[in-house]
């Protein structure tokens, strides 16, 4: 069987980097740990974390074609981060602008969650751990 240790990082490709380079940082908070510009692709290529853990590759290329988020379509559905206050994560969205879906509880775990999207439309969702 295969052994696998955890996900190292999820890809994004973003239709202005720039924007969703300051979305990613600035709004949710992930440190950029380096960026480099692939000449060969002309293409953007940045690592993110999260508490200094690498989680994302943040990616530009020349006229990508868009994503379907709605209606869901097969394939990855969502990224999805845990939070310790659902409310105080929502404040701090909607002071930067960014709209979320009204609070769900999960039927399964009781746990309280949300969605928002990222400047492509990427569904992200916020699950309240605490």
């Amino acid at each position: 069987m295969l052994k696998l240790g955890h996900i190292h990082h999820i890809a994004i490709i973003a239709s202005d980097y720039q924007a969703s380079k300051k979305f990613y940082c600035d709004i949710l908070g992930f440190t950029l740990l380096s960026e480099v510009y692939r000449e060969a692709r002309q293409s953007w290529k940045a690592d993110l974390a999260i508490n200094g853990q690498y989680q994302i590759e943040l990616f530009s290329f020349l006229a990508p074609p868009a994503r379907v988020s709605q209606p869901e379509a097969c394939g990855l559905r969502h990224l999805a981060f845990s939070v310790e206050d659902i409310s105080e994560a929502i404040a701090s969205l909607t002071a930067a602008g960014v709209v979320c879906e009204p609070v769900r509880i999960d039927p399964y775990t009781g746990k309280k969650f949300t969605f928002f999207a990222d400047p492509d439309h990427l569904p992200l969702e916020l699950y309240e751990i605490a």
